[in-house]
């Protein structure tokens, strides 16, 4: 009589899109995890679960790419099942059920309960805040809310995500001693808008006072803030950012656009009066902070003269960090409604000229940085380099600062003072600190 081999099962987590989805999947990994299971990240498992992103047209056609490639893993017997989560779930899952019908089940953003229970595992409240994190051990990403209330006519977010919710201090604060115990030594503060924390739990923005009680978690050395939005910022926050060197003199705030017309087509209850106004102020109360920001070109009905205002606006004022995308027509969104009327090939065009521009502005800003000592955190060992980053620069978007390794030793997760050599637009070179 032939037995069945009991095989044991093995869950494989791939995670697409943003910081905010790793965050998502480490809380998955780690109920996983406390219920049992054998679970890894985008390694090989015979079970397979997709947490999707579907913000913009190359998101989605990757996510469903990468459900595709499954389920034709599924179909030859590769591996036994397929479940798909996150964005592009919440926001398609009729179309994906029709079209995709070889997943064993699709899951919202929401319904993290079901898919522990389809894993066959339990939803544990009391894990609330522990996670396996995937990021190198020394730091981690911190959620702080999820949602969004902004009425921003080209951003689906809220479709997927739901209204703005904070999560509370108390919560938060726990979650950070966890992450510290484990060695985590700088928070990455992830919400859909930072700018709006607080707001429906204590009825003020306070972001501050949250940022005053994470600042106390022992061995937490660097929190660095990411997705603010530029109406309504509460400045207190920069008062804290000066006084209080934990705090990194870096800000992630999305502007997507500067011409007046286009801002308010976008929804985005500003001016570029005002915007031009704020980044001052940030400058004048942090001297030396470092502004990373996103821009989108070709939205309906930019001209010409609506894209230059953008260029001669970023040569003004020299960002530190930025980033550019084509405008990507989103159903279901109030821009939806226009007309996707500027061609693709002039949407590449005008992104890839703010880029050249803003890779000029990088160089000049890299080069008075040499013969500077930093503080930097070294991440990982990479060839022959070992790769940190300074407080002024993020994960996976911003400058590296690459040390030889043939020539130093440095140990991974460790902060240490390292004076710049040499510099290209993106990268710094440099030795450690005598």
């Amino acid at each position: 009589m032939r037995t069945k081999s009991l095989k044991k099962n093995k869950i494989n987590v791939i995670t697409l899109g943003c910081s905010k989805n790793t965050y998502d999947s480490e809380v998955l990994m780690g109920q996983l995890k406390a219920s049992g299971k054998d679970v890894v990240h985008e390694q090989e498992g015979n079970i397979v679960v997709i947490n999707t992103c579907g913000f913009i047209d190359n998101a989605k056609a990757e996510s469903v790419n990468t459900i595709l490639e499954y389920a034709d893993k599924k179909e030859k017997g590769i591996v036994d099942k397929v479940f798909v989560t996150g964005c592009l779930s919440e926001r398609y899952r009729p179309d994906l059920e029709k079209e995709i019908p070889n997943v064993d089940q699709y899951f919202g953003t929401t319904e993290l309960p079901l898919l522990l229970k389809a894993l066959g595992a339990d939803y544990k409240h009391e894990l609330l805040g522990e996670r396996l994190t995937t990021t190198p051990k020394n730091y981690a990403y911190l959620k702080i809310a999820e949602g969004c209330d902004r009425p921003c006519s080209f951003c689906a977010i809220p479709l997927m995500r739901g209204k703005h919710v904070s999560q509370s201090i108390e919560k938060l604060v726990k979650e950070a001693e966890g992450l510290a115990k484990n060695g985590v030594k700088e928070l990455i503060l992830i919400a859909q808008d930072l700018t709006y924390y607080g707001l429906d739990l204590y009825k003020k923005r306070n972001l501050a006072e949250l940022l005053e009680n994470l600042v106390k978690v022992e061995g937490i050395e660097w929190i660095r803030l990411h997705y603010a939005f530029p109406t309504g910022f509460p400045m207190d926050v920069l008062e804290l950012m000066k006084k209080e060197p934990k705090i990194c003199n870096y800000i992630d705030i999305p502007l997507q656009h500067i011409s007046d017309n286009i801002l308010k087509s976008m929804r985005r209850g500003t001016t570029k009066e005002k915007t031009t106004k704020l980044l001052k102020e940030f400058r004048e109360v942090v001297p030396g902070m470092t502004i990373r920001t996103t821009l989108i070109v070709g939205y309906p009905g930019e001209t010409q003269e609506d894209f230059e205002i953008m260029r001669d606006w970023v040569q003004e004022m020299k960002f530190e960090r930025l980033g550019c995308f084509a405008y990507s027509h989103e159903e279901n969104t109030h821009a939806f409604s226009l007309e996707d009327d500027v061609p693709n090939e002039v949407k590449q065009a005008r992104a890839a000229e703010i880029m050249d521009l803003q890779s000029q502005i990088s160089w000049d800003l890299n080069q008075e940085k040499i013969g500077q000592t930093f503080k930097c955190i070294i991440d990982r060992k990479e060839g022959q380099y070992f790769i940190g980053r300074t407080e002024f620069d993020s994960p996976d978007v911003d400058n590296e600062v690459l040390i030889d390794a043939s020539k130093f030793y440095l140990k991974t997760g460790d902060f240490t003072n390292v004076k710049i050599i040499d510099a290209t637009e993106f990268d710094l070179y440099g030795e450690p600190a005598v």
